[in-house]
């Protein structure tokens, strides 16, 4: 038998049970015959019929998964005990077997029986698998009638090379139209799309699931129960699409209304190459069952069809095969020298060619270059086992050694112990028996556990062969329920299945909508997400009916919104909670909006997450509630602020400060004129909270950490710029961590907080008053900085100093420290107040434009004598 790579099986052709014969039947027909055409024809059901009219027959089909359906389909018909299965990997037949489903490279032409059959003959043009079906057009016949079974390109070649053949030639039973290019997106219910590789299948179906909720997906690779039970997913209308490779070409029989191709090319094992005709009409001729027409046409990226292949498909006129694939099947065993070259002996007749390579001449090939396997290889006997284990298809396709130091193995054990060693099977099987991991690992693994048993269902090579053959399907079932699992749970979304057909139907006008306690949204009983807050959250599939989808879900939000409206309005503020982080407003730990910049510093404006609000006035209650929660916040946790402004009622000569101070939100910058304060008024300004500071005036208690971070916050979104909340406790970091930040200043390339450092500016000015003073032994600990970085944090201070003086050995006594210094050069009348007693002025910064009292100061300048 000859390895090949598995596909799709095929009962495409067989409609229904089986309810006897046609008109044409009920007389004795040639003792070989053609029944040809297109597909939906009726051609294998037909071909079953007139084998269960003879007392034996044998039926080969182009796949394991045909020849296993088909014989499950006998069985219900003529019974277990007259049935046989036979296929690389299994072997069902019972001692009074009388009927048997094969594949065509397992098929036991040694068995007389009164009718053989061939399926889908025209394969026998196939490069790879040709000859296996040429040797059988050639050889294979019934004692009385034989049959093949196939499209109608290969009729000339029939005629020629089975003189006296009658052939039969049927027409489709319903018609098959084209429809052009359509959208995945649009491809109606029923539709099949097809891809050529297993990384375009997998892209498609994942585009399907997320458009039209689910797929089913059918690959040669399948084994026959995955595939059947993706098979049933689709028949069940669990899922409304299919996406497959061109396996379906043979042996899909659905209920398929459309098929588009997503690709016209693929590539055939050696190039690249556009899809011939004929192959596209095997495809796209899987739409369509018994009466009922189908269509087909192109999808996703693939380009239309040219008119003259369109006419082609619909009308069924392709060229005529000009030749067939043939190997010589009279083999020489005398040594694996001879039979080499047998296998390569020319054609005999026009119209046969030589096939490429098949997969077990390039193992033999390869195994006769083992020196060991060329030493047994001796003798007609061992040349002939040889063969045979050659034969192993190579399943797994790794690419490379693995197949033939696999065969080597089998068959010195073989030739030494003369059957395969328990231990070596159970191995293999075991190693095979795990039903985790992902979909291309559970179909690797399928593929192993049909090289073991294909090996097992050899009898002659196990003493246990059928416990073998037992375990191995048992394995095989293991895995291809899990493959089945794993495929169902990527690309199929039965809720969105469910009400994307509903919508196809009924519009959104008659979907049942319902809101659960917990949030929970149902529509029509499936779950769509859940109402958090006052935002609908949804996995709903995206595409063009996500919306009407949504639409029909928020109709049960229609009573549910006002009533969290409510719930909010009456919720206490405790229940309410502001991140200064992100600015985000939270309801129960739900959030629900932000804060964004509004009229001032300290007047916010409230920015909503998307919601289901179904008008403005719900939007602005919710709106209200959240802004009246932040007033309360700002006014609770900068209350000194707040206690301080109430002062300039009482003290007239306070209002411009304390404005400044309010407007500026907490911090201001000192001004000239500030200085000339009266020591009462500064006095009611310390008491009232508020210290001028030689850089700032500002309320001390703001520095909390809770009223610092929202002030912060506050800020940053006033003047639109990033919040970068510094880390609680730290009184200095890097100016580049900080970045201008609220109740910052800048010290050379360190950042201190503004009241730590005014705080130690005012201690170090009281130390210098009339004289030169020691640095205190605390200073840099309490400016947060390392001893050595203190000199260049007060040059950045603009504080006067003199840096400590290095030891040496060539002075006695100890090195002078560092000194803050007081400044004798510059008279204090001509420095302002904060810079006397040697604390050198800063550089003034530019006078305030952007406050009432900064463009009285300007008027009074201009007025100036």
């Amino acid at each position: 038998m000859l390895a090949f790579a598995p596909q799709a099986p095929d009962h495409s052709d067989m409609k229904g049970a089986f309810h006897g014969t046609s008109s044409s039947d009920h007389t004795m027909p040639a003792s070989i015959r053609a029944a040809l055409g297109p597909t939906n024809t009726g051609k294998t059901h037909y071909a079953l019929t007139r084998m269960m009219a003879h007392a034996s027959g044998i039926i080969g089909f182009p796949l394991r998964l045909l020849a296993r359906e088909n014989y499950e389909r006998l069985v219900k018909i003529k019974g277990e005990r007259h049935v046989a299965l036979i296929t690389g990997e299994e072997k069902i037949v019972p001692p009074g077997a009388r009927w048997f489903s094969c594949t065509v490279e397992a098929m036991p032409l040694d068995r007389k029986a009164e009718f053989i059959a061939i399926d889908e003959i025209q394969l026998a043009s196939d490069p790879d698998r040709g000859h296996v079906f040429t040797d059988r057009l050639l050889h294979a016949r019934g004692t009385v009638e034989t049959l093949f079974l196939g499209a109608e390109t290969i009729r000339p070649l029939l005629q020629r090379l089975v003189p006296g053949i009658e052939i039969d030639i049927r027409t489709r039973l319903s018609s098959l139209a084209s429809t052009g290019h359509t959208k995945l997106s649009r491809l109606p219910p029923r539709s099949a799309i097809v891809a050529f590789s297993m990384s375009e299948v997998y892209a498609l179906a994942e585009v399907i699931r997320r458009r039209r909720g689910g797929c089913a997906v059918i690959m040669g690779q399948l084994s026959p129960r995955t595939r059947n039970a993706q098979v049933e997913l689709y028949q069940n209308r669990d899922v409304d699409y299919l996406v497959a490779t061109d396996a379906i070409g043979m042996g899909l029989n659905m209920d398929v209304d459309h098929v588009a191709l997503a690709q016209l090319s693929k590539f055939d094992g050696t190039v690249p190459r556009p899809l011939f005709p004929q192959e596209i009409a095997q495809i796209a001729g899987r739409a369509g069952r018994g009466m009922k027409d189908g269509t087909f046409g192109t999808t996703a990226d693939c380009p239309p069809m040219s008119s003259a292949l369109v006419e082609a498909v619909e009308q069924h006129r392709f060229d005529p095969i000009q030749r067939l694939y043939w190997r010589n099947h009279e083999l020489d065993f005398t040594n694996p020298a001879n039979l080499l070259k047998s296998l390569t002996r020319p054609p005999p007749l026009r119209g046969l060619t030589a096939g490429r390579v098949a997969s077990d001449v390039t193992t033999l090939e390869s195994l006769m270059l083992d020196p060991d396997v060329r030493e047994m290889a001796r003798g007609k006997r061992a040349t002939t086992l040889l063969w045979d284990v050659c034969q192993i298809p190579d399943f797994r396709k790794l690419g490379d050694d693995s197949h033939t130091r696999l065969c080597a193995r089998l068959y010195i054990h073989l030739v030494k112990e003369g059957s395969i060693p328990a231990n070596w099977m159970e191995g293999h099987i075991r190693g095979l028996a795990k039903t985790e991991g992902d979909i291309d690992t559970l179909m690797h693994r399928l593929t192993g556990v049909r090289v073991c048993s294909y090996v097992a269902a050899r009898t002659e090579w196990s003493r246990h062969s059928a416990m073998w053959q037992e375990r191995a399907r048992e394995v095989e079932d293991q895995l291809s329920d899990a493959l089945h699992e794993r495929l169902t749970a990527r690309f199929v979304d039965r809720r969105a299945t469910t009400l994307l057909r509903r919508l196809d139907s009924d519009g959104d006008r008659t979907l049942l909508s319902a809101v659960k306690p917990d949030g929970e949204v149902l529509v029509e009983g499936h779950s769509i997400g859940r109402i958090r807050g006052f935002t609908l959250d949804t996995d709903v599939a995206s595409g063009p009916d996500r919306q009407m989808i949504l639409r029909a879900g928020r109709k049960a939000l229609i009573h549910e919104i006002p009533r969290r409206i409510r719930l909010l309005q009456d919720a206490p503020d405790t229940a309410l909670r502001l991140d200064a982080t992100t600015g985000h407003i939270f309801w129960d730990e739900i959030p629900l909006g932000r804060l964004s910049a509004g009229s001032s510093l300290l007047r916010p404006a409230i920015q909503l997450f998307p919601a289901e609000f179904t008008d403005t006035v719900q939007k602005g209650h919710v709106e209200t509630r959240l802004l009246a929660f932040v007033v309360h916040l700002i006014q609770t946790d900068l209350k000194a602020l707040y206690r301080a402004q109430a002062l300039a009622e009482r003290e007239p000569g306070l209002r411009a400060i304390l404005h400044r101070l309010m407007d500026d939100g907490g911090i201001t910058e000192t001004l000239p004129e500030d200085h000339a304060l009266s020591p009462a008024l500064r006095g009611k300004l310390r008491k009232g909270g508020v210290e001028i500071g030689r850089f700032s005036i500002f309320c001390p208690a703001l520095f909390r950490t809770r009223s610092l971070d929202l002030l912060g916050l506050l800020h940053a979104l006033h003047q639109q710029t990033p919040h970068r909340p510094t880390a609680p406790g730290r009184v200095s970091l890097p100016w580049s961590d900080i970045g201008g930040q609220f109740g910052w200043i800048r010290a050379g390339d360190t950042g201190l907080r503004l009241d730590i450092a005014e705080r130690c500016i005012a201690e170090l000015h009281q130390l210098t008053l009339r004289r030169d003073h020691t640095a205190p032994s605390d200073l840099a600990s309490r400016l947060g900085v390392k001893a050595d970085t203190l000199p260049a944090v007060l040059k950045g201070l603009g504080i006067a100093h003199q840096p400590a003086e290095t030891p040496s050995p060539s002075h006695s006594g100890p090195p002078r420290p560092l000194m803050i210094l007081h400044d004798r050069k510059t008279r204090a009348s001509r420095r302002p107040r904060s810079a006397q007693h040697g604390f050198a002025p800063r550089r003034p910064s530019p006078p305030r434009t952007d406050n009432p009292f900064a463009a009285l100061a300007i008027l009074r300048e201009k007025v100036r004598p």
